[in-house]
């Protein structure tokens, strides 16, 4: 018999082992590495652009229907089973993003491939947060898987830095040795090595969630399962109108996540384009940023708790907003319209400052965003929630990629590219107005 308090621990494995896909690769180490690669901001950032954009199209065409097949089936563990396999072979891959010969479709294709088994696989795992507690106590749950994440992701970034990023006009890591396992810097093999880091942690790490969590829901037959997926999702979509506030509420996060998860994809291209920061630079920052997302997620749960996820997701929205408003006049040359001289470090700071904060506001806004679906949601559907949740956060996540893509492709300024984020935080916190605290389902 496995006890409530191990299935609570091996679903907090999933956010720890997971949650290096989005420190490692998408924001701090990787995404910078190839911009290094390509030696042009703007352009490193209009492709990497085009790249995510095609994973969330990805994404938004089949979780709801993954989801529905899945309450359908009555089976959620057997998808993330398949799902992580896409996370480990994509992040593995990435070892062979070589400087010598780099191939930019394939690269982007791999990073693709494990971004689509991550999303997919914390849709089932998301729908499994409902099954582990009270529902007065799911933001208290959500805070801090959230905050185990962010932990997990330190960790991973801690070891690429002291051990395995090189400087590329050093050749050596933050603590100014050579790369570990005697890799080699002159082809970047220890900045490379965060793809294998990343496969083999999450392998090791999930080990706790599948040995530990287990479905609540007896298993299905198989039989007839996609057909009745495909009818209930249509059932679902077709009385969305009738549900205002989950209506509102996936409308809301289908914005604000859409320009958050653009500030995590761009911001390490973003230092390394604008403020000529190397791997090393980006990767402090991103400590910065995740030791104050560990924190805030965990204190957000606590607030979520008190005031309910509403409330902390405007507030969290609202500190974005400003940052993404402040990143737009920092640059080398100046501070919010301020020239500064040679050499000034006021941009790094003001650029570390910013990043705090979207480590504080990304992590509540976050974990309350998952407490808040599961109050939306329908209690007998819910995994087929969390896919349209996932829908809702995919169905444009190709447009804030996309945006900045073609916005920095024709302006040729990686400051101008980024502002479209500002336009979907405000759409996202118009919306919100038309979400009821405990939704539709609430009796």
């Amino acid at each position: 018999m496995i006890s409530a308090r191990k299935r609570i621990w091996g679903w907090y494995s999933f956010d720890w082992a997971s949650q290096p896909y989005n420190t490692l690769l998408i924001t701090f180490i990787f995404a910078p590495y190839v911009g290094e690669l390509m030696q042009d901001g703007a352009r490193a950032q209009a492709a990497w652009g085009f790249g995510i954009s095609a994973a969330g199209i990805t994404i938004a065409l089949l979780a709801p229907i993954l989801g529905a097949l899945a309450d359908s089936s009555g089976n959620r563990l057997r998808y993330i089973w398949l799902f992580s396999a896409l996370y480990v072979v994509g992040s593995f891959g990435l070892w062979w993003a070589s400087p010598e010969g780099f191939n930019l479709p394939l690269t982007l294709f791999l990073f693709a491939l494990g971004l689509v088994g991550m999303e997919f696989a914390t849709i089932f795992t998301n729908a499994m947060l409902p099954d582990l507690g009270p529902r007065d106590q799911i933001g208290r749950l959500s805070g801090t898987g959230w905050a185990i994440g962010y932990l997990g992701g330190l960790v991973t970034l801690v070891i690429m830095l002291f051990f395995f990023a090189e400087s590329a006009a050093t050749g050596k890591t933050f603590i100014g040795i050579s790369p570990a396992f005697g890799l080699d810097p002159e082809l970047r093999e220890g900045t490379r090595f965060v793809g294998p880091l990343t496969a083999l942690w999450y392998i090791l790490f999930m080990i706790p969630f599948f040995v530990w969590v287990r479905d609540p829901k007896p298993v299905k037959s198989a039989k007839g399962a996609v057909r009745r997926a495909l009818k209930g999702l249509a059932t679902t979509l077709r009385l969305l109108p009738k549900t205002p506030s989950l209506f509102s509420y996936l409308g809301a996060s289908m914005f604000y996540r859409d320009a958050l998860n653009g500030m995590y994809a761009f911001g390490g291209i973003y230092a390394q384009g604008v403020l000529g920061w190397s791997v090393v630079d980006t990767g402090v920052f991103g400590i910065i940023a995740i030791i104050t997302g560990a924190l805030f997620a965990w204190l957000g749960g606590k607030a979520d708790v008190r005031f309910g996820p509403g409330a902390v997701i405007k507030t969290s929205i609202t500190i974005l907003l400003g940052v993404a408003i402040a990143i737009v006049f920092v640059s080398r040359d100046s501070l919010f319209g301020v020239a500064l001289p040679d050499g000034s470090r006021a941009p790094d700071i003001a650029f570390y400052i910013l990043g705090a904060l979207i480590g504080a506001a990304g992590g509540t806004l976050q974990s309350a965003s998952r407490s808040m679906m599961v109050h939306q949601a329908n209690p007998e559907r819910m995994t087929e929630a969390f896919g349209l949740y996932a829908l809702s956060g995919k169905a444009t996540s190709f447009l804030a990629p996309l945006l900045i893509g073609t916005v920095t492709a024709i302006s040729g300024s990686q400051q101008i590219g980024v502002t479209p984020i500002i336009g979907l935080f405000i759409a996202g916190l118009i919306l919100l107005a038309w979400v009821k605290p405990k939704g539709d389902f609430s009796t």
